[in-house]
């Protein structure tokens, strides 16, 4: 371990001297166009024999990527989210990301009560900040927000739009729809919300629906054309991009239609074995690259994905603390720029490397080398 460990210190030294830490953007997933005219299901075995499976999409910066693809092409292409034949409709958050949890909700007394029958799948704001369920359809004003450090993080739009054309209009001006309790508690939204009238209802970030990924993720993303509730329009229970709609989304007949598919390449595999800290790190290098590295958010909330389906509490990462220089590096020689800490972490010690929570806000933990957890490996 000695010599691994000054082995990765000097050539973290050697990149901090010469200014040459790697910036490079590794995804962590491709995405491959292909050029057969295919039903869903006969997509989603081609894409599970030769890639990983159909293509999941986690935000807009997947959609770019996505549209990036075709080579021109302008036919539609299926994607891998469906709808469930079982119905069960699970609440979401807008933003990516954020996981609903239905222990913190703030629902007005009696909600949701979904008066309509299946019809009330998102969410306004009362005046009191108490939520309720409706159809996506009414025209409100909503309130977005934005990630970038502008001295205003919350805006009021007050002209009205159904939800989805809100959350468009969000994405495209600011960041998304307010979504999360975090956000939700900030004394910033009680004041906007001071500024409405009693009877108006705002949207914000929330609703459900009854599609999920192919591949199991519980990613909320979803980027539907403005027909999305006109069944002339929207007629099946499979997604497909529209690549002349600047690839938004519509849904399809799954069985006879067919068409070109987009499938998905993990870059990443969880390792579903208990090893310490190093045997793991000498396993990812022996079969596949190295430990992962996260180096932002987008990398963090695909790994978490993979992290859920974990046989232990935590999974092990690429993140290393160096006692002699004292500081953490990540294995890949990447320097710690996008942290994920729990509150209170890391207390620096010595044989301590990070491991990330396989569940609730998957945070990352300094741990003792010696326990041994699953873990995550970068293919390359």
């Amino acid at each position: 371990m000695f010599q691994l460990i000054s082995k990765m210190q000097w050539s973290v030294i050697l990149l901090f001297l010469m200014g040459q830490i790697c910036l490079i953007d590794c995804q962590l997933y491709e995405y491959h166009y292909i050029n057969e005219e295919k039903t869903w299901t006969e997509a989603q075995q081609y894409c599970r024999e030769n890639h990983t499976d159909l293509a999941t999409v986690s935000n807009m910066a997947d959609m770019k990527r996505l549209n990036r693809t075709r080579a021109g092409d302008k036919r539609e292409a299926w994607i891998g989210l469906y709808d469930q034949t079982d119905g069960i409709r699970t609440w979401y958050w807008s933003l990516p990301g954020l996981e609903f949890n239905e222990s913190e909700t703030k629902w007005h007394p009696g909600e949701p009560n979904d008066v309509n029958h299946g019809n009330e799948n998102c969410g306004h704001l009362n005046k009191n900040l108490t939520w309720t369920d409706t159809k996506c359809d009414h025209k409100r004003p909503f309130l977005c927000y934005d990630e970038t450090n502008r001295t205003q993080k919350y805006h009021l739009i007050r002209e009205e739009k159904t939800w989805q054309k809100a959350q468009s209009y969000c994405r495209e001006k600011h960041t998304d729809l307010i979504s999360g309790m975090k956000q939700l508690q900030d004394g910033e939204v009680e004041r906007v919300m001071n500024s409405v009238k009693d009877e108006t209802y705002i949207y914000f970030g929330l609703f459900r629906d009854t599609w999920r990924w192919s591949d199991g993720s519980s990613f909320s993303f979803r980027h539907w054309n403005d027909q999305l509730n006109n069944p002339k329009f929207n007629t099946g229970q499979c997604a497909m991009a529209v690549f002349k709609d600047e690839g938004r989304w519509s849904s399809e007949e799954c069985k006879t239609r067919k068409n070109p598919f987009i499938c998905y390449e993990d870059k990443v595999i969880l390792i579903n074995e208990k090893m310490n800290w190093e045997d793991a790190l000498y396993y990812c290098r022996d079969h596949y690259h190295d430990l992962v590295t996260i180096t932002s958010l987008d990398e963090q909330r695909w790994i978490q994905e993979k992290a859920k389906n974990a046989s232990t509490d935590y999974v092990w990462m690429g993140l290393r603390y160096t006692c002699t220089l004292d500081f953490w590096f990540w294995v890949s020689d990447e320097v710690v720029r996008y942290k994920n800490w729990a509150s209170g972490e890391p207390v620096d010690d010595c044989d301590m490397s990070g491991a990330m929570e396989t569940g609730g806000e998957h945070k990352w933990r300094k741990m003792n080398d010696l326990e041994e957890f699953n873990f995550i490996c970068s293919k390359e």
